[in-house]
This record gives structure tokens, sequence and C-alpha cells, in this order.
């Protein structure tokens, strides 16, 4: 399948929307249904294995590279718990991923079995307005895609920028970069990698979760060295969010965790990130140890530098914006 022939710009089939809601075509005719149902979009268009972990609801074309997206984000869930009362940053950044693959999927016509590669993720959030209510939180986010490139009028590469609303109001703003590449393509780039045949190293001890802003063992990534600051990756693969369906190298939104953790364990877990620029600039494999380190940037109390090296090489890296919670 092409990206010519895959095409698809509604989850529900055979629906168009209107100003007055959403009408279902029958034959020559078509009649009003409910206006107010929400559904999420197709999982497969998000990369994720359960539909539990869908987070965006419906999009609209509202211009060349210019669209709205709406989600919703649950007042509980398994691993992005509440921080401060806050809903987990990280469940934006989660939700500005899922859009990229959406977008490139549902309206620029890429194929379901091409891959995706992430290179930089970018997330700034506003506390005020990410706190828990008394229902799930619904969300409208305004997206502009750029530097669009294309191979063989397929897409290969884009970057986009997302302003989160909640209620009218500014929760986050963020955006990513990625290209992505045909299955013959990626397992040539892969060197025979697969999910299928490569496995993770035996799983490492976790450090304190406390220590790291978690209440859970099981969802901490980091592994105490000999050395202050410096983690071992700890790569859990059975983790039902984390690893969310079988892959062959390291998630970025696991990298992002992994940032989150070292962050709080430098400036103190009464704290919360409000920020991240993050660059991801090789494949973190499964079968090899990769080493987190973290410290404070030069004059700056609250930011922090994190970085991820496996072979020492730099292959990840996170600038981490903490503030500081009240005791």
């Amino acid at each position: 399948m092409s990206a010519e022939t895959f095409r698809m710009n509604r989850a529900i089939p055979s629906t168009e929307h209107s100003e007055s809601g959403l009408s279902v075509a029958t034959g020559s005719t078509a009649f009003l249904r409910y206006s107010t149902l929400t559904t999420t979009v197709p999982k497969e268009f998000v990369h994720r294995a359960g539909v539990a972990e869908v987070m965006l609801t419906d999009w609209a074309r509202k211009g060349d590279l210019h669209f709205s997206v709406a989600a919703q984000w649950p007042r509980g869930h398994a691993f992005f718990t509440p921080v401060a009362g806050c809903h987990d940053p990280l469940i934006s950044a989660e939700t500005i991923r899922q859009i990229g693959s959406l977008l490139a999927h549902a309206e620029f016509g890429v194929p379901l079995d091409f891959q995706f590669v992430m290179w930089d993720l970018a997330l700034e959030i506003t506390p005020a307005h990410m706190t828990m209510g008394g229902a799930p939180a619904s969300l409208e986010m305004d997206v502009i895609c750029k530097d669009v490139k294309r191979r063989n009028n397929a897409l290969a590469g884009m970057r986009y920028e997302v302003v989160i609303r909640r209620d009218g109001q500014v929760a986050a703003t963020g955006g990513a970069g990625f290209t992505c590449m045909p299955p013959k393509v990626y397992r040539r780039v892969r060197g025979g990698r697969l999910a299928e045949s490569v496995h993770a190293l035996p799983l490492t001890a976790p450090t304190a979760p406390q220590a790291v802003g978690r209440l859970s063992p099981q969802d901490v990534v980091l592994s105490a060295t000999s050395q202050e600051d410096r983690w071992q990756l700890r790569v859990d693969t059975r983790h039902p969010i984390l690893f969310e369906h079988p892959v062959d190298h390291v998630p970025g939104m696991t990298l992002l965790e992994a940032a989150r953790q070292a962050a709080v364990s430098i400036v103190g877990p009464h704290s919360l990130p409000v920020a991240f620029a993050s660059e991801f600039m090789r494949y973190i494999e499964l079968d090899e140890p990769c080493f987190i380190e973290a410290r404070r940037i030069s004059g700056d109390s609250t930011r922090v530098l994190v970085t991820g090296s496996q072979n020492d090489e730099l292959a990840f890296s996170s600038v981490v914006t903490m503030e500081l919670l009240p005791l």
C-alpha cells in the first residue's frame, strides 16, 4: 500500500462533520446523529496497542498545514499519575507524540506499516491550568505543521507545534519533529534488529521510588550506580505503559521519564517538572547498558541537564525545568 492509496479523514467510516453535528451517510441520504458523542481516534493511528492509552478523540483540517485536534485526559491513570494536584506533565508529552502520528497517517497519507523516528520533543506546561478537576480534562489543540519533507511524493518527515487549551486557557505548549520510512528501509537502517529477535538485558534493581517522584518500584526507570547522579537505565519491557507493545529499541517516552526522574532526584522530591527540551540523537538498544547522568545547569538551580549515553556515545539529552513546590 503506497502513501497515495491510503487516506482516512475520520475515525468513524462513512461519516462527515457538519456545523450541526455528525452526519451518517446511508445510500443517497444523510441524517443527523448524536452530535455530542465522543470516541477515540483509531489506536493504530497513534501507535498504541490498547484503546485505553489513546488520548486523542477527534481532529479536523483548518488549512493546508493547520489542524485542530481534540483530546481527553483521564482523572486516573496507571502511570500518568497526578503530581501536586496536577495532571502528570508527561501526559502532555504523550499527547503531543500522538498528534504527530495521527496527522501523518490520517492527513498526510503515511501507511500504517511505516516506522517513525522522533528526533526531538519540547514541552512547557502551565500548572494553574493542569489541575485535576471533577471530571476528565477535555482539551482542544491547535497544531501547525512545518518543514514538511517528501520523498517520491510521500511524507518523509515534518515538524509540528502544538498549543493545548483547556476551557479556553493554555495548559501547555510544545512540539516535535520526526521522520518516517517504509518497512524495508527501516529494516536496513536497523541492521536486522527486530522486536521479536532483540532481548533486553536482565532487569536491574530500581532506585528508591520516593527519591525520583514515583510511588511504585515498577515505575522506576533508574538503577543506582557507584557514581552520584549517574544511573543505569532500567529497561523493563514488561511495563504495560512504557513498553505498551513490543519494540526493538527504547521508546522516546521512556527516555523522557528517565529525564524526569533524574531531574527530581537532583532538585528534590518536592518539585514539579514544567518544561522539557529533548533531543534523540540515536537509537538506544535494549540489549546494551545505557547510562543516565544529570547535573544542574550552572547559574540556574531549577534547570537540569539530563543525558543518556550508550557505548560512550551521546544518544539522548533533555533540559528539564523544575518548579519547587511548597513544603
